[in-house]
């Protein structure tokens, strides 16, 4: 799925994310969050498949997916070699949801 980012000074960048709905953030790649400026607001523990442990950045990103959706939401900010993710998180800020079967991004039925 591709996105345009955009970081505080009005920089953009369009970047093409797998969809991973056992990621919890979307990750942004380390080339593309220092060329658009984000920055880092708190490190965060994070848990890997196979158990292993880290701590990561994270950010927030201004975040086009096209064409479903925008919005603001928590990113991770990659180190070098990462790949662009989009975490469930941000499917729920842009209200969509994921079907596993077919592959595809729907709107979400939205309840007050």
């Amino acid at each position: 799925m591709w996105g345009t980012l955009r970081g505080p000074t009005g920089l953009t960048h369009r970047t093409r994310f797998l969809v991973d709905s056992g990621a919890t953030y979307s990750l942004v790649p380390h080339e593309v969050w220092t060329v658009i400026g984000l920055e880092s607001l708190r490190r965060v523990p994070f848990g890997l498949a196979d158990g292993t442990e880290m701590e990561r950045e994270v950010g927030e990103c201004w975040m086009e997916l096209e064409p479903e959706g925008r919005g603001t939401s928590p990113v991770i900010l990659g180190e070098p070699g990462d790949s662009a993710l989009l975490g469930v998180v941000t499917l729920d800020v842009m209200g969509l949801v994921l079907n596993p079967f077919r592959r595809t991004l729907h709107p979400m039925r939205m309840l007050v």
